[in-house]
């Protein structure tokens, strides 16, 4: 697979950090899918395999997911956004940039002019003059809209932009270059570098500003190259899971995913975050797909 694109290396902290900052979080909902709630949480028994791919489930008693993407206000370097949610076009034709498989079974759809670069004009952003955005992956949910921020640099991380343009079957693993095959301002942090220190129950994490404002921590196991992002507010953190954990309830005893790509590295990953979760109730922990979560939001964390 040859991109366009011509990633550098992300070795130190981003320009723009103060010491002892805080930041702004808030939750934007960048559009919905529908699959089995077996897909995200594995129901075991000798039909699992039919359950995840709905086949002996109606439609009807299918999840119908968020796919998010949060605004991060830093007061010196600006805002930034995490993830990009799905691309303004998919709410007149989903297939067009989803393509045909995704628009036929998980019915991508957006509210025309609720995408996340509309949402960003409604809070006095343009989409252009975003400086950052954080990738926590490449799978087609979280990078369709990447189209949108040109002008922006994006941090991946070095393992998941290796599994992104090199995997031979792309959408098997639900990458979809066409989404990030741009000649962008990328940024590929990789975790053995000696910037990368561990940060309370994370093993792996990177100081993205040097003021310990927002922490990238690495998180595979989903995907190759997940990474998590952790936002300083005032008095707690804001995690962004990303799909390191598709519900809430899998910080706790609910059930994994079927197939992540890794089960070890997921069930690490899984267990930084849940023993975070148990050493500070207080921190809000946002996993990539929960519909009950969700709406439990706040819109905006201080």
């Amino acid at each position: 697979m040859k991109l366009h694109a011509e990633p550098k290396p992300l070795t130190e902290p981003l320009a723009g950090g103060e010491p002892g900052t805080t930041v702004t979080v808030e939750p934007l909902l960048g559009g919905e899918l529908e699959f089995p709630r077996a897909f995200f949480e594995r129901p075991g028994g000798g039909l699992e395999t039919l359950k995840v791919l709905g086949a002996i489930t109606s439609r009807s008693r299918w999840w119908t997911v968020p796919c998010l993407a949060f605004l991060i206000r830093h007061p010196s370097a600006g805002p930034m956004l995490v993830d990009t949610g799905l691309h303004p076009s998919v709410a007149a034709k989903p297939r067009e940039n989803m393509g045909r498989a995704w628009a036929r079974t998980a019915r991508p759809r957006i509210e025309p002019g609720r995408d996340v670069s509309a949402q960003l004009r409604d809070r006095g952003i343009e989409a252009r003059d975003v400086p950052l955005v954080v990738m926590t992956h490449l799978h087609q949910d979280h990078a369709s809209g990447m189209s949108e921020f040109p002008n922006s640099t994006l941090v991946i991380s070095v393992a998941e932009w290796h599994a992104a343009t090199t995997d031979p079957r792309p959408l098997l693993h639900r990458y979809r270059p066409a989404h990030y095959d741009y000649v962008f301002d990328y940024r590929t942090l990789s975790y053995a570098g000696p910037a990368i220190a561990s940060y309370s129950t994370f093993g792996r994490t990177f100081d993205l500003f040097g003021d310990g404002s927002v922490r990238l921590a690495f998180t595979p196991g989903h995907s190759a190259g997940h990474q998590s992002v952790i936002a300083r507010l005032r008095d707690r953190d804001f995690v962004i899971a990303g799909d390191a954990i598709y519900t809430h309830a899998q910080l706790g005893n609910a059930p994994e995913p079927l197939r992540p790509l890794d089960r070890h590295t997921w069930r690490r990953s899984r267990q930084e975050l849940a023993l975070f979760a148990r050493q500070y109730p207080q921190a809000v922990i946002v996993p990539g797909h929960d519909p009950d979560y969700w709406p439990t939001l706040d819109s905006r964390y201080e």
